[in-house]
């Protein structure tokens, strides 16, 4: 079945209050570790999904967009509407998907156990909406009286549902709804309730600030793994030289199987490694007439999708490469950048370093060149 997210980053952040220039605070444009909200949220659905669609106004539109560029899957952009629910009927219609997975932006603490058993529960009963039984003792507003909290559960996101029952559900609703599962009972359909998690908070006020602070921070010492890669490859006549996919001029190539870009399989190695996921030759084999010449950018990509399907992102790489000549470093801008588009990130979680062997060794006697990284990935 083909699931789709459906992520929702329209909303006008009324209770945000303001900046400190006393402009109305955005929450979807706040940066936790350098990343906003929609950010954390792509990447926290990308391994569970075949597609995302990012409902946005027009204050969230750039970042989005940006986002999508760099996603490892199909990601669109689509107009919210004035209410909630007209953002979300905008993104049903913009995706064929046979299940839609509709999450607040807002909850970017989701974890990857909450969307897993969301979208099961649309799989085996056609919707599932994440929820917490209630905890707290409830009052009524005048204190006047308690109200009994059995049997009342908390509903959060993601909600997910058979798309076309979904659609048909929005397209008949009359009235105002504060959530998909609303949308859904007043069609008339059943509603399956999934596990929702006691993080999987909402990010409304200016003190939540704080909190999803330290939970992403605290989640980022835990998850984070190292790996480092190394390659050589011969130098040779009547080869191109390719290094960071820049094919750059010289009068030796590099020689191997494929386009022998040594940096980016260095990158590859420390990536693969650091997800416990073996080496290049195991993934592609240099036995495998399909990899004769191939661009070595192209397996990358396909290693950055490997990575999400496992739950990783990658957080940033450093690099080395061992070469007498020529002389590397006018390209190091635009190998940065195509390592960079390649794994989805930005250029500066990308380092590259050059240095030569002073005429030592294979390296020196331009016999060779060799790279080295290490990479760090985070699991999501």
């Amino acid at each position: 079945m083909k699931i789709c997210a459906i992520l929702l980053a329209a909303g006008s952040s009324v209770r945000m209050g303001a900046d400190v220039g006393g402009r109305p605070r955005n929450k979807m444009l706040l940066r936790f570790f350098g990343k906003t909200p929609i950010e954390i949220c792509t990447e926290a659905f990308q391994p569970h999904v075949d597609e995302i669609v990012i409902a946005v106004s027009e204050s969230t539109r750039a970042v989005a967009e940006d986002i999508a560029l760099k996603a490892v899957i199909p990601t669109r952009i689509v107009n919210g509407g004035a209410r909630r629910q007209d953002s979300v009927l905008n993104a049903i219609r913009a995706t064929d998907a046979d299940i839609v997975a509709i999450h607040d932006c807002a909850r970017c603490l989701v974890t990857s156990n909450v969307i897993t058993a969301s979208i099961l529960s649309a799989k085996t009963h056609g919707c599932g909406i994440a929820s917490l039984p209630l905890r707290d003792t409830i009052r009524s507003t005048d204190n006047s009286r308690t109200i009994d909290r059995q049997g009342i559960n908390a509903a959060q996101t993601p909600q997910s549902f058979h798309r076309q029952r979904l659609l048909l559900a929005y397209e008949i609703a009359d009235g105002e709804f504060t959530d998909d599962a609303s949308v859904w009972l007043a069609a008339g359909n059943e509603l399956y309730l999934s596990s929702g998690d006691i993080a999987n908070q909402k990010l409304t006020e200016p003190g939540d600030i704080t909190f999803f602070q330290n939970i992403l921070s605290e989640r980022g010492k835990r998850t984070m793994r190292i790996g480092i890669g190394e390659d050589t490859h011969r130098l040779t006549e009547n080869r191109r030289l390719i290094l960071g996919g820049v094919d750059i001029p010289f009068k030796l190539g590099l020689l191997g199987h494929s386009d022998a870009d040594v940096l980016v399989h260095a990158v590859m190695d420390a990536l693969l490694g650091a997800a416990s996921m073996g080496d290049i030759g195991q993934s592609f084999p240099d036995s495998d007439a399909a990899y004769k010449d191939v661009s070595s950018i192209g397996l990358l990509r396909k290693v950055a999708a490997m990575l999400c399907s496992r739950g990783f992102r990658v957080s940033n790489v450093d690099c080395v490469v061992t070469a007498q000549a020529p002389k590397l470093s006018p390209y190091r801008d635009v190998m940065q950048k195509n390592i960079a588009d390649a794994l989805g990130v930005d250029n500066d979680n990308i380092s590259i370093k050059f240095t030569t062997t002073e005429g030592m060794n294979a390296e020196g006697r331009s016999e060779c060149i060799t790279a080295r990284a290490v990479a760090a990935i985070l699991r999501l």
